[in-house]
């Protein structure tokens, strides 16, 4: 059964009342849309008509979104993304096609980052898009082909591979490990902690491993990325709990110091994921057989 017609509003239209939810004015939504005011009136009164419903507020001549304007722009905004990232892959997009690829952020920039030469040098033909991702994304809603996440591998709707297992060590700069010189786990609990926002139970996580009972919570600092704590532990504000090829470089540097003990096996692991439906792309297929060259999914700890 055919959708009717008026259930597939005017982009235009569309697109200006994404906009007067995002910027709040009428006059930014025309210099935006490079049109007059009175034109972007007439964009939503057209939309108001089409679909039956009232989408704008106007008291004295300021207009604002209804609530329920403001719920559909919610639900249309990720689709309007969609449309443009289309649109600019249709223009640029090379014969071997293209990847749009979600990374964690330290993880994308220290691990994946450089090996990309070798992969731009196989694989020349094919466009690698990247963007940062901290929490859950959803394929169905955000234009992304693949991602490279952490977690136990059970997102519904794709399949997986195994890049890395997440081995995590207590790092801190060698002044403050002379201060403390900790010979358990109990002495490192004393010892200022730094926390990682994404992960919040690594601490507590770590110590269970030790063969202690944590605190509930367990106390310190929280930062938001890996980068911050990284800076933090380098300037002597505490330890940092961290992935080991995170920390390698400043260990072998001197840079840091293992606080006490060794690398214990994270509640997690990183993979590259993709929804079922795109298992068979023909791009996402070549980056894929590369990648998989590249994982390290030797296990080096018991688990």
């Amino acid at each position: 059964m055919a959708t009717e017609r008026r259930l597939y509003p005017s982009l235009a239209g569309l697109r200006a009342l994404e906009a007067l939810d995002r910027l709040g004015s009428a006059t930014d939504v025309a210099n935006e849309m490079a049109l007059t005011q009175s034109a972007v009136s007439r964009q939503f009164q057209a939309l108001e008509a089409q679909l039956g419903t009232a989408l704008i507020q106007r008291d004295n001549r300021r207009l604002s979104l209804t609530t329920a304007a403001q719920a559909y722009v919610a639900r249309i905004r990720p689709a309007l993304e969609q449309i443009a990232q289309a649109s600019v892959q249709l223009q640029v997009t090379p014969a071997g096609g293209t990847i749009n690829l979600a990374i964690l952020p330290t993880f994308g920039m220290r691990w994946l980052v450089p090996r990309l030469p070798e992969f731009a040098r196989l694989h020349g033909d094919l466009t690698l898009n990247m963007t940062t991702r901290f929490s859950t994304f959803n394929f169905a809603s955000e234009p992304f082909d693949a991602a490279i996440h952490f977690g136990h591998g059970d997102w519904p709707g794709t399949e997986k591979m195994l890049l890395r297992y997440e081995q995590v060590v207590p790092v801190c700069a060698p002044d403050l490990l002379a201060r403390h010189s900790p010979k358990s786990a109990e002495d490192v609990l004393r010892m200022p902690l730094l926390h990682i926002q994404t992960r919040p139970q690594f601490w507590a996580e770590w110590f269970v491993a030790q063969g202690m009972e944590p605190p509930s919570p367990v106390p310190g600092t929280l930062y938001d990325q890996f980068s911050t704590i990284m800076q933090a532990a380098l300037h002597g504000l505490g330890v940092a709990l961290v992935p080991d090829y995170l920390a390698q470089e400043d260990i072998a540097t001197g840079k840091l110091k293992v606080a006490f003990g060794r690398a214990v096996q994270a509640n997690g692991d990183y993979y590259l994921i993709w929804p079922t439906a795109k298992s068979a792309d023909p791009a996402l297929r070549r980056f894929r057989d590369w990648l998989a060259t590249q994982a390290e999914p030797e296990d080096t700890l018991p688990r």
